[in-house]
């Protein structure tokens, strides 16, 4: 038990942006503190355990992945930054994903970790749109995404000074969508950047252990750096005082100060815990997700489930990224299968793991009854996983029933009690604070609703704020 009631850096949230900046930060000497109010760490990217298996939350696949020997890339950055060596994380490439459009996927377009693969699967599905296609890969690798002061622009109006098929559109904006936006129907150029070159000119890769291992090796780093943590020890309160954040009330009642503060935990959250705000109110992001895990006795390669590691699948004419007016909007979605990755030929994860996301509303969910509540979820899980089995490899009913040994489903209420994210957002506010300013001078932002995307994003936020703000400034 630590009895310092003043840092240089207090940090709310232990998500993996908050990790990241306590990390960087004490590398350089300042005493830091993170302050989660749970009993685990991870934030929107964790896991929890039931009947003894642990159950990964957020991460499907670590994007922004790289081989070794490439430079100037987001991962390399991050390694260098937190001083991680690469092998720590332990990281195995996708085998293959697609982009499935149709009743059952009769559109489907391919993609690995090498982009020449995917570029040809556009060549082949849509060869009127390749040169077009090819101009506006162009303009994203030359396109600065991780400046500041970018100006916001439409993806949608980009995209279509390239391309004009609006299934090709569709096809290219529902992975992007599904793994980062927090704006319906539309994006941010910049935002799109972001997660265009994390999914398809870099790629996806999971260390065998999944998001626990990632954590740990954070944990590790933090510890031996010398920061601090307090576990189960929310922040109640920020007071201030002439424009500047001058204590952190915590749950306890106990007071902190501390010469700056960073905030991971959201924007709308971060204003709720300030005394008083000048600034126009944070937008609540209206976007929210289920999803369905289903652990099975055998890999799902025996199932004829072998091949695609993630599968983003839409059945109607055009993709529709809202908040559903019902519960679900089990229409489109994401399929992952972790077995699917290569983890080399001595290693498999012993059990299958069947993973479906679909799109979902909080108020729908926010105000059952435990009972009712209890009778939705059976509902749509059985929704969603019906709606998402299509686009594979057909299996009896019987048979998927037969190899079924648990299954489990988060919805949006999940989500808000043990991240605290207002209305279940996974992706925040649609409006991003790049800059990650506040109200109060010495209160910044990182994580989701500063702007950068992903695991790796998340990371590089927490970094790139502890730099711009507290280090560069001395």
């Amino acid at each position: 038990m630590n009895s310092h009631s003043h840092y240089d850096v207090a940090i709310i949230g232990a998500g993996m942006s908050g990790l990241a900046a306590g990390i960087r930060l004490a590398h350089f000497g300042k005493r830091v503190c993170i302050f989660e109010r749970h009993n685990a760490v991870g934030g929107l990217n964790s896991f929890y355990s039931i009947g003894g298996r642990k159950f990964d939350v957020g991460l499907h696949a670590m994007t922004n992945f790289v081989r070794p020997g490439i430079k100037g890339t987001p991962l390399t950055k991050l390694l260098r930054q937190l001083r991680i060596d690469r092998a720590e994380f332990a990281l195995c490439e996708q085998k293959q994903s697609r982009i499935a459009f149709g009743p059952r996927g009769e559109t489907s377009l391919r993609f690995t970790n090498d982009f020449v693969v995917f570029e040809s699967e556009v060549a082949v599905q849509f060869p009127a749109q390749i040169d077009g296609f090819r101009r506006l890969v162009a303009v994203i690798k030359a396109f600065d995404d991780v400046s500041l002061d970018a100006a916001s622009v439409s993806a949608r109006a980009v995209i279509r000074e390239h391309l004009t098929d609006p299934l090709l559109e569709d096809m290219l904006f529902c992975p992007v969508m599904y793994y980062g936006s927090a704006q319906e129907h539309d994006m941010e150029f910049g935002q799109f950047v972001i997660m265009f070159k994390a999914l398809f000119l870099e790629g996806f890769a999971r260390p065998l252990e999944g998001v626990r291992m990632i954590l740990r090796v954070l944990l590790e780093k933090y510890r031996a750096t010398g920061g601090e943590r307090r576990m189960k020890c929310g922040v109640q309160r920020i007071l201030s005082r002439e424009g500047r954040a001058t204590a952190l009330v915590l749950d306890t009642g106990e007071e902190i100060t501390a010469d700056h503060v960073i905030s991971s935990i959201g924007a709308s959250e971060t204003e709720r815990l300030t005394a008083a705000s000048t600034a126009e109110p944070a937008v609540v992001g209206p976007l929210s997700f289920v999803e369905t895990i289903t652990i099975l006795d055998r890999q799902p390669a025996a199932l004829g489930w072998g091949s695609d590691t993630i599968i983003f699948f839409n059945d109607s004419p055009r993709f529709t990224y809202e908040q559903p007016s019902a519960q679900v909007d089990p229409r489109s979605g994401v399929i992952c299968i972790p077995n699917n990755f290569d983890y080399g030929p001595d290693q498999a994860l012993p059990e299958g793991i069947f993973r479906v996301t679909c799109l979902a509303n909080y108020e729908q969910w926010a105000h059952l009854g435990d009972e009712a509540y209890r009778s939705s979820k059976l509902h749509w899980f059985a929704e969603a996983q019906h709606s998402a089995r299509r686009f594979l490899p057909a299996v009896a009913d019987e048979t998927l029933s037969a190899a079924t040994l648990a299954t489990d489903m988060f919805t949006p209420r999940t989500i808000t009690k043990f991240t605290g994210h207002f209305g279940g957002a996974i992706y925040g506010s649609p409006v991003k604070q790049r800059r990650g300013l506040t109200a109060l001078d010495n209160l910044y932002l990182c994580g989701t609703d500063q702007g950068f995307l992903g695991i790796v994003g998340a990371m590089l936020s927490g970094i790139s704020m502890a730099n711009y703000h507290i280090l560069q400034k001395g």
